[in-house]
């Protein structure tokens, strides 16, 4: 996965979805979450240098559980208020001063947050993508950003699946379709060059 890739440090966004304790702390595939955590954390090293806004997305509910999505499904999200500490989010990533910290209660980042009136006012065009889990809040959210017209890149080393298929359909089904899939190595090179 060396495709090369040109970013525009002032321009760019890097969205960080949900590496909070209760979902790092899941089992989630193919790579250690601590990989996935060291390799989301090099690349907000690296925007945040660039100039680049790093966002920070995590998802909670109110205390007792009563404003999560719970439709009828054949698996359920399990119902009322999430354990203490779930959705905080870990150490390693932040935030740090001009991060942008955006409390999602769905899966998507983009649904009944300001997330994309964040980005219009600041100039962003290209949304970075990385966390966990690929195929349901990376996902969510990635479809939402295409149909508001973003430019999208995914950090496909940066992100880790319920499921191994879950996450490889993603990689290699749905986000070529809607943006460029590149590793981190690749992104921290580009916001490096893109300054």
């Amino acid at each position: 996965m060396s495709k090369t890739l040109t970013l525009q440090a002032e321009r760019s966004a890097l969205v960080v979805i949900d590496l909070q304790r209760g979902i790092v702390g899941m089992q989630t595939q193919p790579h250690a979450p601590a990989e996935v955590v060291a390799r989301s954390v090099d690349m907000l090293r690296a925007a945040r240098a660039a100039g680049t806004l790093c966002v920070l997305v995590h998802v909670g509910g109110g205390p007792d559980g009563r404003d999560r999505l719970s439709p009828e499904a054949d698996q359920p999200a399990p119902a009322g208020p999430s354990p203490a500490g779930f959705s905080d989010l870990v150490s390693e990533v932040g935030p740090e001063d001009g991060d942008i910290v955006i409390l999602k209660r769905q899966w998507g980042a983009f649904y009944g947050t300001d997330l994309d009136l964040q980005l219009r006012r600041r100039g962003i065009d290209t949304v970075i993508l990385c966390g966990i889990a690929t195929e349901i809040g990376v996902e969510s959210t990635a479809r939402d950003a295409y149909e508001r017209g973003y430019r999208l890149v995914f950090a496909a080393d940066a992100m880790n699946g319920r499921s191994v298929e879950g996450h490889e359909n993603s990689l290699q089904r749905i986000f070529p379709r809607m943006g460029l899939v590149r590793d981190t190595q690749t992104v921290v090179a580009a916001l490096e060059a893109g300054r």
